[in-house]
């Protein structure tokens, strides 16, 4: 049973650390996540809605709080500080993942709930099953934690509460230090929306009770159709909700064509302003060197375009999804590059790069 807590322990200290060092890479993502569980919780449970819809605003503090805390408990426990201690927080935070976990999967709701960022993604059932193998691990380390004696560690666990800390704030002031995210620098956004090969499909239908499944589409008309599956998930485009519009129609393929600077909007309520100056210098030089300089945003016609005058920017806009435009850019405002489909730049609004920077990424 010795052998068995202490392989426990480094299993459940490295998972905890191999989490919270994805989700600290894009702590805005794991914040989307949390906005989704308070928005849903709100809706099931009314007597406490005006609870969660109060927590909705600190989402982003309870995202740093959780993914550096993942770290910081993790790194504690493989180094032995406070076992007793940590092993209980462990218990607290697994038994969190583990209710949130349940309910995606048991009630159908924010079906990917961001476990491992946006590295691996996991099925809801998946990700609640590796929360059940956590808490078995964590309670067996607790039921002997008298075996772990106490080491003097605390300067390690500081310097990672320190670094853990460091990093979230490095990606919430700039952009995630690795973009693992479908619209990342390099990536061909067209591509990514065509299946890798043809889909393969299988039918089910049911005739007289009885269940049968074809690869073709059956021509008898006397069965009941009941489900048809894709049967090679990896071939699935990459991206599905990705599309441009405007009041006179779809512009997505437009979007594709030729060299274009994208400046993302996500919205007008949280969005910084004083990015504003540097970014109409930024679009004004390079529509002179021939990059096409468009907005994209999810606030309504008569929002943006007020906000485009106030800021003295003459440029067309045009609709995205608002979940799509959080995808993109995890600055708002955020500026996206692209070059036939393939993006070559994308910039937080700390980082606003100089017409140079722009037409050195488009020349590549």
């Amino acid at each position: 049973m010795k052998i068995l807590a202490h392989i426990s322990r480094v299993i459940v200290g490295l998972l905890f650390i191999f989490s919270g060092l994805i989700k600290l890479n894009d702590p805005v993502g794991t914040q989307y996540k949390l906005e989704e569980y308070f928005e849903v919780f709100a809706t099931d449970f009314s007597a406490f809605q005006h609870f969660f819809e109060a927590l909705i605003p600190f989402a982003l503090y309870f995202s740093v709080f959780l993914c550096a805390a993942e770290v910081v408990l993790g790194i504690a426990l493989l180094v032995g500080y406070k076992p007793k201690t940590i092993s209980w927080l462990l218990l607290l935070i697994i038994v969190f993942f583990t209710f949130l976990t349940f309910y995606s999967a048991y009630f159908n709701k924010v079906t990917d709930c961001g476990c491992f960022g946006a590295a691996i993604k996991l099925t809801p059932w998946t990700s609640f099953g590796k929360d059940i193998f956590l808490l078995i691990l964590i309670l067996i380390i607790i039921y002997k934690r008298k075996i772990f004696k106490s080491q003097p560690t605390g300067f390690i666990v500081a310097l990672s509460t320190l670094a853990s800390l460091g990093m979230a704030v490095y990606s919430l002031r700039h952009l995630p230090i690795f973009d693992l995210l479908a619209y990342r620098v390099g990536a061909n956004i067209p591509a990514q929306m065509k299946p890798s090969e043809p889909l393969q499909y299988k039918y089910i239908f049911t005739k007289d009770g009885k269940e049968l499944e074809f690869e073709q589409y059956p021509t008898d008309t006397t069965m009941v159709f009941k489900d048809m599956i894709v049967m090679n998930e990896d071939a699935k485009p990459t991206i599905t909700d990705f599309r441009v519009w405007n009041d006179e129609g779809d512009f997505t393929e437009e979007t594709f064509k030729g060299k274009k600077l994208f400046l993302i909007i996500k919205n007008l309520t949280d969005i910084n302003t004083a990015a504003f100056p540097d970014i109409q210098k930024l679009v004004n030089a390079v529509k002179k060197q021939g990059v096409e300089p468009i907005v994209l945003t999810s606030a309504s016609s008569e929002e943006i375009t007020k906000f485009l005058t106030q800021h003295q920017l003459t440029l067309p806009f045009y609709y995205v999804d608002a979940t799509v435009l959080k995808t993109i850019s995890r600055s708002n405002p955020g500026l996206w590059l692209l070059k036939d489909g393939t993006v070559k730049g994308k910039w937080h609004y700390n980082d606003t790069p100089t017409a140079e920077e722009v037409l050195e990424d488009v020349a590549k």
